[in-house]
Parts: C-alpha cells; sequence; structure tokens
C-alpha cells in the first residue's frame, strides 16, 4: 500500500519508515517532539527538512501509527480497522511529501483533504483497502 501511495504521488524510488505503537509509545513521542501530552493518531517524521535534508534525498521520513487510536476511530466511524490504518498511512505520507493541514492555513487543509480523498479512492478502486 505505502509503495502504490508513493508511487501516484511520484515518488516511486523513496524509502520510508513505518512504525507502528500503542498509544502510550504515540503519546511519548507526541509528547516529546510536539508538545503535546497526549495519544494521537499518526506522526510523520520529515526527512526532506531541516539542515541536512540534502544528506539522503530518496529518505522520506517516518510514519508513526497508533493501532490502539486506529482500532478506536475504525470503531467509532463504523469502519474496518484496515481502512482505517490505510487512511491514516496514507495522511502520514502526504505529510512526509509536503502536505499539511495544521501550520499553512484552510486552503491548504482543504488541498490535502482533497488529496486525500483522491488517493484513497483509487486504493479502493484497486482493491487495496
Amino acid at each position: 500500500m505505502a509503495e502504490k501511495i508513493l508511487s501516484v504521488l511520484g515518488y516511486p524510488s523513496s524509502e520510508l519508515s513505518i512504525t507502528i505503537v500503542g498509544d502510550r509509545g504515540i503519546r511519548t513521542l507526541n509528547r516529546d517532539y510536539l508538545q503535546r501530552d497526549k495519544p494521537t493518531n499518526v506522526i510523520s517524521f520529515p526527512m526532506q527538512e531541516g539542515e541536512f535534508a540534502e544528506l539522503n534525498p530518496q529518505q522520506l521520513g517516518d510514519v508513526v501509527i497508533s493501532a490502539a487510536t486506529c482500532a478506536r476511530e475504525a470503531e467509532e466511524g463504523c469502519i474496518t480497522f484496515e481502512a482505517r490504518l490505510c487512511f491514516l498511512l496514507l495522511h502520514g505520507i502526504l505529510h512526509l511529501t509536503g502536505y499539511d493541514h495544521e501550520r499553512s492555513g484552510a486552503a491548504q487543509a482543504e488541498r490535502m483533504e482533497a488529496k486525500e480523498r483522491e488517493i484513497f479512492g483509487l486504493l479502493e478502486k484497486e482493491g487495496l483497502v
């Protein structure tokens, strides 16, 4: 699924790491790196930002997903765990490729949401979700 998402976004030979953790693990990351002392569903750590971004241009970064939060959100949304996990992976990868919904304003948030709908729909059509 990650390979398909990367390919659709124009990053077919890029690398990323995907880590699945529990709420305790993601809460620690959220607190230590984003100063938010609570669990969240997904956090992305882009490697293409900052002083050393050019060292490995193929390495996009890390996506960390909380399986526990994913499961709760899937149940609340009446969708499968796998579908929610796929969406969170897509969301995290979009952050690694420059999409933002928090710091860049409403227009960028809408742009990111539109891209999420587009790619998630494609994944559904191809039977990957």
